[in-house]
């Protein structure tokens, strides 16, 4: 039985994109060649390449308008020091949402003045900050979009003249929103776009060569826009599953269709979390992420009679991060619908026992 897969990471995938890609593993498009033992120069993965590159602009709303898409290494993590390294100058200020958030700083603090613009850490990152005033003499604002451990997302982006950057590795592709707004967007892929190994970065190119430290080849955005992302070998396999997923997506009938999907899916459990008493949800209500629903049980004797019954249905990765405890629903763009309806008749039969 195919388990239904609540997981925050690596993320569930299509099961269309999956087939797609093992049969690449073996050979791909024919060529007699595995996708995986081919030349990241040859002309079919230049071409799977570029269509990664340009279907991550057309889903964005991105195209022509001075972005470029690259796809690097080394996670949201190593954004987290390239973006500083990149755009850095004298100071930033980042708004504090959590662990991520935090480890972004930490990581720019190497190279300038960090300024804390707001935090929700006295309550435990359970909800975003907001009505926080913002420096006008940042170099730029650093935001997480969806914060996995809490299950708070932003709802609203605050109106700034100053450049946002925004690690949106857990709710990419997933809502609609105008992208513009963003001078740098930063995902992991492992969340919403395929397997763990590369990292979507689009970036404004106007942002660039605007500081005055000198940047190794490796971590300067313009040498990876310069050689469309090919400056070292790419991970053939993490491009190709993501390029697959994206078309997935935009066949589907793009963000405006999955985004549908996704209100629906978490509109299902956060009912079920209001109306069972069983149930508490951890995130302030107005935050609370369509991505991943964090809920506790309010009645411990019932956690082993909850937790086994999750099993019996093939329910997996839904305990929360040891940071908050209790569970956690990851309802990524590939979730169906029914596995999230498998959950909820699960609460809403425990209720009963209880």
């Amino acid at each position: 039985m195919k388990k239904h897969n609540f997981s925050a990471g690596p993320c569930i995938l299509p099961a269309e994109v999956m087939l797609k890609a093992s049969e690449a593993v073996q050979e791909l498009d024919g060529i007699g060649l595995s996708l995986i033992e081919i030349s990241h120069r040859s002309k079919e993965f230049v071409a799977i390449m570029e269509k990664a590159r340009s279907l991550a602009l057309e889903l964005l709303g991105l195209e022509g308008k001075g972005y470029q898409a690259l796809f690097l290494q080394g996670g949201a993590s190593m954004q987290f020091l390239m973006t500083a390294f990149n755009l850095l100058d004298k100071k930033a200020g980042y708004v504090n949402t959590g662990t991520w958030s935090q480890k972004a700083i930490k990581e720019a603090r190497l190279f300038g003045d960090i300024v804390e613009v707001a935090s929700s850490q006295e309550d435990n990152f359970k909800y975003i900050p907001k009505g926080f005033e913002i420096p006008s003499d940042l170099d730029y604002l650093h935001l997480t979009s969806n914060n996995t451990i809490y299950g708070t997302q932003f709802k609203e982006f605050p109106k700034t003249d100053v450049p946002l950057v925004c690690d949106m590795s857990s709710d990419i592709f997933s809502r609609q929103l105008d992208f513009s707004q963003f001078d740098l967007i930063y995902a992991g892929a492992q969340k919403n776009m395929g397997p763990a190994g590369t990292t979507l970065v689009v970036v404004k190119e106007d942002i660039l060569g605007k500081v005055s430290r000198k940047i190794p080849s490796m971590m300067d955005y313009s040498v990876h826009i310069a050689k469309d992302s090919m400056f070292n070998t790419p991970p053939v396999f993490a491009v190709y599953v993501s390029m697959l997923t994206m078309q997935w997506l935009k066949d589907l009938g793009g963000i405006a269709a999955i985004e549908e999907i996704n209100e629906r899916k978490a509109n299902l459990i956060y009912s079920e979390i209001e109306l069972n008493p069983i149930f508490s949800g951890f995130a302030a209500k107005e935050d609370r992420s369509n991505m991943n629903a964090t809920f506790n049980i309010t009645d411990d004797e019932l956690k082993d009679v909850f937790d086994e019954m999750c099993k019996e249905a093939g329910i997996n990765g839904i305990n929360g991060h040891r940071s908050v405890g209790g569970y956690r629903a990851s309802m990524y763009n590939a979730l169906p619908l029914e596995s999230v309806g498998v959950l909820v008749d699960i609460m809403s039969e425990l209720e009963k026992k209880g």
